[in-house]
């Protein structure tokens, strides 16, 4: 895999698996790794991602269950084509698909009520709310512009099947809206974990899983603490990573 001169190779510590990344563009974080470890995935199970960037979960979601195959969304046509040729150098171009297509067309792509579980790593700045990036990748990213998380819980909603799931990371200081919306879409809210950065802190990101025409219940789990007071990790966050990044 030879990267062009915008991008680099890294390593993804998980059974060899390798990706490309922009050098200067947007670039996967600890919100990715977490939800990866949230996610669940049953045998043979189709999953779709819609906001899948470099592909780093269909990527890592993968190794997770072996037999699962993956559609994964991304507009930005330099940004899809990396993350095909990522899946290409992976010798997993049999399970994961790489689609340059917006999101909002995926029940087209790959069908109504075609997938069994959708994940999402989405844009958490609110539209209007926050500065613009001054990288357009970064921007698009980092921020919702056209496409807000309204459009992606429709699109989840219509590919779904029938109890399908949704795993979602998010700010938590917009839990309200984003509860608001999944409901309003057939989604309920079934799993809620919290990441605080210290014991001491406010959480910061929720991991959500959703399921649709599901009965109301809300099951809590322990909060994730990300470090300790002195600064240093968690040993949760150290067996996160290293059971596979």
């Amino acid at each position: 895999m030879t990267p062009l001169p915008d991008e680099q190779i890294d390593d993804l510590q998980n059974n060899g698996l390798k990706i490309l990344q922009k050098k200067r563009g947007f670039r996967f974080g600890m919100d990715s790794i977490l939800l990866k470890d949230f996610v669940r995935i049953k045998p043979k199970e189709h999953l779709a991602d819609l906001v899948t960037g470099s592909a780093v979960l269909p990527l890592l979601l993968s190794q997770k269950e072996p037999t699962a195959r993956f559609s994964a969304f991304e507009r930005q046509p330099d940004i899809a084509d990396m993350a095909a040729r990522s899946v290409r150098y992976n010798q997993l171009e049999n399970r994961i698909t790489v689609y340059c297509e917006d999101l909002r067309n995926a029940h087209r792509v790959i069908g109504k009520a075609s997938a069994d579980a959708v994940v999402c790593n989405p844009p958490y700045g609110k539209k209007g709310g926050i500065l613009p990036s001054k990288s357009e990748n970064k921007h698009m990213s980092r921020h919702e512009t056209d496409c807000d998380i309204y459009d992606i819980v429709i699109s989840a909603d219509e590919i779904l099947k029938n109890k399908g799931r949704i795993y979602v990371s998010f700010p938590s200081r917009r839990m309200l809206e984003l509860f608001d919306c999944l409901r309003s879409h057939h989604l309920e809210p079934k799993r809620l974990r919290m990441v605080c950065g210290k014991a001491s802190k406010a959480p910061y990101l929720l991991l959500v899983e959703a399921a649709k025409n599901a009965k109301p219940m809300l099951h809590f789990l322990p909060p994730l603490i990300v470090l300790h007071g002195d600064g240093t990790e968690t040993e949760e966050i150290k067996r996160i990573y290293l059971r596979g990044r």
